[in-house]
């Protein structure tokens, strides 16, 4: 048995009151963020040779901070904690090149704030009920139930004005039977997954399911956003929060777009634990599909298919349950004839790319392929190589 760290997402129901805590504790944490950042960089400004402030010293500022500024004791005092916390690992990726400068947070975007779990202070107490730190008891919904040792709930809203939490725990996993199966997956656009043993399994086109209902949506929320500033311009104590009708029509547009990403994310859930439960070894190419969306041809759909996510959600489950996850590189896995390995470089391309070819044979050998199976079956082979290595 593995012990693992799984977050479990559930759908809060607060009522009024801790409505107003979770606004209070968004509030805090996102004016912590923004001090601490701005004077970590003031500090540096000023004395560029100064050593740069870790998260056990900001979290020794935030004792004077609070005794300076009262209201801050109002939230969770393990979120504001967090938050330097995050403060401190977002430097640490920015000077190993990980990631870009942290910037200044605002309350226009999604709000969210991590409570620790100190002394059992976070508890699922029955199937739709949690206790959690300065809002006590609070209703929720969740497809699987929060089980394990709570290590802490990240608590945000959403767009749509949802409200969610999801809830890390730590627990032993039990390791699935062994099949003694592999599969090669080459991922595509006409096919979402085609495997090696010939199997091809499409991806539903979400977002054109809701395309026109968002187009309404869309266009409702541009004219009553145009009349909104008309109407600010003329009065300057309006601000957007006052046109209940352009609220409405963002949230709709909102609420579709959550739909769309929650369809895709159940739809790959299913297909990458099955995988998972059938094979033992399982055998990926590994894309990079932020390169892919350049070409403005084929972005919405490589979006849609979230080839990241997908390979994101075996690798956890693999590791989970006791499988193993190999990823290759897919060069020339189209193109490579996998009796002979004679590689087909006449396959021919256009503004598509290689995707109008999608049946060739091999020029030596003379071996007929559907150039999906034939990547798939390359990768299965080049992946069982390198992890037998």
């Amino acid at each position: 048995m593995t012990k693992i760290k799984r977050g479990f997402r559930i759908r809060l129901y607060p009522n009024d009151a801790q409505k107003e805590q979770i606004a209070v504790s968004f509030g805090c944490s996102r004016w912590l963020w923004n001090n601490m950042l701005a004077m970590q960089k003031e500090r540096h400004d000023n004395e560029p040779s100064a050593p740069y402030l870790s998260a056990f010293s900001m979290n020794y500022l935030l004792k004077q901070l609070k005794r300076e500024y009262p209201w801050l004791k109002d939230a969770d005092s393990t979120a504001l904690t967090g938050t330097n916390e995050n403060l401190h690992e977002a430097y640490v990726r920015f000077f190993k090149g990980q990631s870009r400068f942290p910037k200044f947070k605002s309350k226009r975007h999604e709000q969210s704030y991590i409570s620790k779990c100190v002394n059992n202070n976070i508890v699922v107490i029955d199937a739709h009920h949690i206790r959690i730190p300065k809002l006590g008891s609070v209703y929720f919904k969740a497809g699987k139930l929060p089980h394990g040792r709570i290590c802490s709930i990240t608590i945000r809203q959403k767009a749509s004005e949802k409200y969610e939490a999801s809830v890390l725990c730590e627990y032993e996993e039990v390791d699935l039977p062994k099949t003694g199966k592999t599969i090669g997956i080459d991922v595509g656009l006409k096919d979402f997954a085609i495997l090696s043993d010939g199997t091809k399994i499409s991806m539903p086109r979400f977002d054109k399911e809701s395309e026109e209902r968002l187009r309404h949506w869309q266009r409702l929320a541009s004219r009553r956003l145009l009349s909104a500033k008309e109407a600010m311009k003329k009065n300057e104590d309006l601000r957007l929060t006052d046109f209940k009708n352009y609220q409405k029509a963002r949230r709709m547009c909102a609420k579709i777009y959550e739909h769309v990403a929650n369809q895709r994310k159940d739809y790959l859930d299913k297909l990458s634990t099955w995988l998972v439960k059938t094979y033992d070894v399982i055998v990926i190419e590994d894309l990079k599909a932020k390169g892919m969306m350049n070409n403005h041809h084929l972005s919405r759909a490589i979006a849609n298919a979230s080839w990241n996510m997908f390979a994101d959600m075996l690798a956890y489950k693999c590791l989970s349950y006791g499988k193993k996850l190999i990823r290759v590189n897919p060069g020339y896995t189209s193109q490579t004839c996998n009796v002979c390995g004679c590689v087909n470089n006449r396959m021919g391309y256009n503004a598509y790319g290689w995707l109008k070819v999608r049946e060739w044979d091999c020029p030596e050998c003379g071996s007929h392929h559907d150039r999906d199976i034939n990547a798939a079956i390359n990768i299965n082979e080049t992946g069982l190589a390198v992890g037998l290595a």
